[in-house]
């Protein structure tokens, strides 16, 4: 029913709900008791290891992505999100692409929320399984869209092991082969897709796509969904028709004003960068942030840039 519904849509996956899994936090036990007992065993597990990675999207950031996407003269047309939680994005997709030929694709690796999200789009045709297992046609999407997951680990998939990608890494690689030639994939990735000292990830999207911009988004923007802080930028890219190997300056990494690095496109365009770069002692040594601006409407920072 309706109201059924709307709680369904409100869920934001597991991402904020690590602690719910450990059967140690006295504070969460009632809810890791109620879990353990609402979920099948293979349930569980899978919902446990996806809270690393589902990070719920915040709505001011997919709005401010599909307004940029329909300056593009994005319309109507194929859309895949190959890590789709619940599906944020598809839920917002209905008022900025054109309705009624759009239609949607997704893929979810958590068992549950996938569950969850095709009760919610029940048009849509949702796979409940990993991008590297999932059955999708090779240069047929117009748009991918979505929020990848990221973690310094690695999946298997034949076709594309000899690269030694990362998971988020992977999720681009694999999704450029997905769309169309002149197609556009818009993703929000961790700081090091862009920031990283090896530039061997960024050379092989370049040789295949033109970046069409890009956004650095405030440490704080997940803070409420995944309970964490992390830097992370949107990308927009566009398919080539045909490989090229030029030198563009997002290669490379250069450093701001104040030498924290930081991406050659974001030292080339400040305003792209919705917060102030700073060095911060992080777990593993010192990392560079992207510190939130005291009293910026995220919502409109995103618009303008």
């Amino acid at each position: 029913n309706g109201e059924e519904q709307e709680t369904v849509a409100q869920s934001s996956g597991w991402g904020g709900l690590s602690d719910a899994f450990e059967p140690n936090k006295d504070s969460w036990h009632s809810e890791y008791t109620e879990l353990k007992s609402l979920l099948t065993e293979e349930e569980y597990a899978a919902a446990r290891s996806s809270t690393l990675t589902a990070f719920y999207t915040p709505p001011e950031v997919i709005d401010a992505m599909y307004t940029a996407l329909r300056k593009m003269g994005v319309g109507a047309g194929t859309i895949l999100e190959p890590s789709m939680g619940v599906g944020a994005f598809f839920g917002q997709s209905h008022s900025y692409l054109y309705e009624p030929n759009t239609r949607l694709f997704g893929v979810e690796l958590d068992s549950l929320t996938g569950r969850i999200a095709r009760q919610l789009y029940q048009k849509a045709n949702i796979q409940i399984t990993g991008f590297e297992k999932a059955d999708l046609p090779d240069s047929f999407f117009d748009v991918a869209v979505g929020n990848v997951p990221f973690g310094d680990f690695k999946v298997l998939d034949r076709r594309y092991d000899k690269h030694h990608w990362l998971i988020h890494d992977y999720f681009f690689g694999k999704t450029i082969d997905k769309v169309r030639t002149g197609g556009i994939i818009a993703f929000i990735t961790s700081s090091g897709t862009l920031d990283k000292a090896s530039g061997n990830v960024r050379r092989y999207i370049a040789q295949r796509c033109e970046l069409i911009g890009a956004v650095r988004l405030p440490s704080d923007t997940f803070r409420q969904s995944a309970g964490t802080e992390v830097t992370s930028d949107i990308l927009f890219l566009q398919k080539r028709e045909r490989m090229a190997d030029r030198d563009e300056p997002w290669l490379h990494v250069g450093k701001t004003g104040d030498g924290v690095p930081i991406n050659q496109y974001f030292a080339e365009h400040p305003e792209m960068v919705l917060g102030d770069m700073v060095m911060e002692s992080g777990p593993f040594g010192p990392r560079s942030v992207c510190r939130p601006r005291p009293g910026q409407d995220l919502g409109a920072a995103l618009h303008a840039a």
